[in-house]
Parts: C-alpha cells; sequence; structure tokens
C-alpha cells in the first residue's frame, strides 16, 4: 500500500547527528518544566493511582489533588530520492509528544481528570507540530468491592475535544478532526486491600470508543486530490493488563495494552491498524508526594500497512504505529498539603488505626457467616500485617527515645576544664 508522506522539503526532521537527537529531546522536556502517550483516549498517561498505561479501579481519596508532566519520543531514519538526483538521502524523522494530566479526587467513588497534549509532532508542512493538541476529560467511577476484599471495580467515562490544528498523524494512533467519546470497564486485585499500593497488584481494562468522525476528511485542504471522506463512524476495541511490584522507593510494572477496530477508518488514515504493545517500566519515590517515571513501549504487532494514499509521494520505509517509545514522566500530589510534612511515625500510627477498624468488621461478618474457618485465615493474615506495622513503629519510638536521652546527656555534662 501507498503511504502519504508529505516531501521532504517540507518534512520537519533533524539530521542523524547526534546533536540533533538529544537536542529535540531536550527540548521536548524543557518545555514541560519536567520530564506521553498516544492520542488513543485509553493509553492517555494516568496520573491518578495504579500503573502508567493501564488504569485501576482505584479513585484517588477526596480532596487529592494529582500532577503529572511527561515528555515521549520516538525516531526513525528514513531514505529518499530526491528528484533529478542520483541515490538517496537519509534523515531522521522524529515523533515527540508532551503533556500534563491534573486527577482530583471528587468523593470516595468519583475521580475527574483532565488531560490537555501541549505538545505534539506533526511531521507537516509549515511548522511540523501542534502547539496545544487535543484535550481529554474523564469520569473514573470506581473502588467498589467490600472492604477487606482484594478485588475493586469501577467504570471511566472519557470525553476527546479536537482542539488541535492538524489531525491523523504519522506515528500516532488514529484521531479525526471531531469530538469523541467512550467506556472503560476496569477491574483491581490487590494483595493488600487495606493499602493496595504497598503490595502487589493486578489490573484488567476493556474499552470501547466511537470517534464519531463521519464526514471527516483525514488529509489536509492543501491535498485536493484525496476525496475520500468517512462514511461509517470509525470504532475500536482497547484492552490492557498490568502487573505492579511496589517496594520502598521503586515501583516495577509490567504492561500489555493495545486496540482493535470494530470499525476501520477510511484508507487514507495512517493509523487504521490494530497493535499491541509491551510496556516494562519503572518508579522511583524520592518523597511521599513525589514519583518519577520511566517506561518503554515496545509494540509486538501489526507490521501490516493498510494504508493508501494514490498519487501522492511517500517515505515507504516508515511505520504507521511507532516501533518503539520512551517515556519520561514525574508525578505530584498537590493537595493535601498536610502530605508534605507527615511523619512515617504517623502514618504507621494511622494504619494501626486502620487495621483495628478492620478487625471489627471481620469479626462482625464472622458472626453472620457459615465460613468461619475462611474468615479466621482472614483475621490472621491481618494481625500478622499489624504486627509487622507496629514492630517497625517501635523501632521508630525507641530510636526517638534513644535520640532524646542521648541530647540530654550531652547537654547535661559539663565542658572539660
Amino acid at each position: 500500500m501507498e503511504r502519504l508522506i508529505y516531501s521532504p522539503s517540507t518534512l520537519r526532521f533533524r539530521s542523524g547527528a547526534v546533536k540533533g537527537i538529544f537536542g529535540r529531546i531536550l527540548i521536548g522536556a524543557l518545555f514541560l518544566g519536567l520530564c506521553g502517550q498516544t492520542t488513543q483516549a485509553w493509553s492517555q498517561i494516568n496520573a491518578g493511582r495504579g500503573p502508567l498505561n493501564v488504569r485501576s479501579a482505584w479513585t484517588l481519596e477526596p480532596g487529592y489533588l494529582t500532577l503529572s508532566t511527561y515528555t515521549r519520543f520516538f525516531g526513525k531514519v528514513a531514505k529518499f530520492a530526491q528528484p533529478g538526483q542520483l541515490g538517496t538521502n537519509a534523515i531522521t524523522v522524529w515523533d515527540v509528544q508532551g503533556g500534563l494530566s491534573l486527577n482530583y479526587g471528587i468523593s470516595k467513588h468519583f475521580e475527574a481528570s483532565l488531560l490537555p497534549i501541549l505538545y505534539q509532532d506533526t511531521n507537516r508542512g509549515g511548522k511540523g507540530y501542534n502547539f496545544l493538541d487535543d484535550m481529554f476529560l474523564f469520569l473514573k467511577i470506581g473502588s467498589f468491592g467490600s472492604k477487606g476484599n482484594s478485588l475493586s471495580y469501577g467504570v471511566n467515562l472519557g470525553v476527546r475535544f479536537p482542539t488541535a490544528k492538524g489531525h491523523n498523524v504519522l506515528f500516532e494512533p488514529y484521531a479525526a478532526d471531531k469530538t469523541g467519546f467512550g467506556i472503560n470497564a476496569l477491574l483491581s486485585y490487590a494483595r493488600d486491600p487495606l493499602y493496595p499500593e504497598d503490595a502487589f497488584s493486578m489490573h484488567f481494562n476493556l474499552g470501547y470508543w466511537n470517534h464519531n468522525d463521519v464526514g471527516a476528511k483525514l488529509t489536509p485542504s492543501s491535498f485536493p486530490k484525496d476525496t475520500v471522506r468517512v462514511l461509517n463512524m470509525t470504532q475500536e476495541l482497547s484492552y490492557g493488563a498490568a502487573l505492579l511490584f511496589p517496594f520502598e522507593k521503586f515501583d516495577f510494572r509490567f504492561e500489555v495494552h493495545g486496540w482493535t477496530f470494530l470499525q476501520a477508518p477510511p484508507l487514507t488514515a495512517y493509523s487504521r491498524e490494530s497493535v499491541t504493545y509491551v510496556s516494562p517500566g519503572v518508579s522511583y519515590k524520592p518523597y511521599r508526594w513525589m514519583t518519577m517515571q520511566l517506561n518503554a513501549d515496545i509494540r509486538v504487532t501489526n507490521t501490516a500497512d493498510k494504508t493508501n494514499y494514490p498519487g501522492v509521494s511517500k517515505f515507504a520505509s516508515l511505520p504507521n504505529y511507532a516501533n518503539w517509545r520512551i517515556t519520561l514522566g514525574t508525578k505530584i500530589t498537590i493537595l493535601p498539603t498536610s502530605l508534605y510534612a507527615i511523619s512515617e511515625r504517623d502514618i504507621l500510627m494511622k494504619r494501626a488505626e486502620s487495621r483495628r477498624e478492620l478487625f471489627e468488621q471481620i469479626i462482625k461478618e464472622q458472626r453472620e457467616t457459615e465460613s468461619a474457618e475462611e474468615e479466621l485465615e482472614r483475621i490472621k493474615d491481618e494481625r500478622r500485617k499489624a504486627e509487622r506495622e507496629l514492630e517497625r513503629l517501635r523501632r521508630i519510638l525507641e530510636g526517638e527515645a534513644e535520640r532524646q536521652k542521648a541530647e540530654q546527656g550531652n547537654g547535661n555534662s559539663e565542658p572539660p576544664r
């Protein structure tokens, strides 16, 4: 199949030199102020709880406000021949995206998020980028499940507003200049249901997205040869699964996510193929309110090319989707501000109180059920967790007592004569 790619003279690119490579990435990072995901709705970077690509069923605590900023990049060398010249030339074509995500916990079961894409390479004539690309608005309804149960579930409702100047972007998932909408089912399992982010967890998503793009023209107005229009609403089925392995300072994750078309866009769309990515990643937690993230997306399908732009120049060596991409991001908790000053001792004491409340609930449930043996195991498991936390609290208190004793001893000692 033939592929539209704008002529070398109008294509935004950097040469293959090291200076060009790192300069482009650095610009994206500095533009954000801190260290993305694709324009496909459910793959947007997650500033809430859980993994980076796959959504968790957990909502933020009421009153919590988080901010994530990110930059994501991919590059590939493309070869082309100038008319009237012998041989071929090579250029490095880049796809850089940057944006942010704001998440707010409205109540126990409701969380809202706003995700504007601030910068997106388009590799077209003119500027060759969108400054303020599309904007997404999500409402998560989640954190459902009985207290003490490892399973949580919920749904995520989303709307995409076409605020970008140009759409149908090379390397990026399909998007038209129309308002899209969708729904995503969420399921999460946590080994420690009371503090799910402190123990191993699994997350599963299944979503539907409607691009609402009937009548859209996917190529710029400068290409009058294209008479193709979208005749049927483009629809996608998205999916994802993730494993999280948290530790004291680092969290490790492994995600699988992708989408398949229920109704594919017309032949003039760059990204009309189904695709799947695997995404290993690591997060570093220097503070309780800050997380720094590194993620790699590796495409495992699809190498097929179903795009067709008859009679238009092309680079046949370029894929529709990025073969790989790297994401750098930082997530901070803005509210509540009390989180900045709280100590580990305060956290452990709060958890001990929560464990006590859970014990009382389990004992109450035990009296109302015939499966007493199963409930007894739950009590034992919670007791072991509480004992570990109380032991940590005891060591902290002993350390504080020893420091106070040492300080008093130094204060009472007479200076040498």
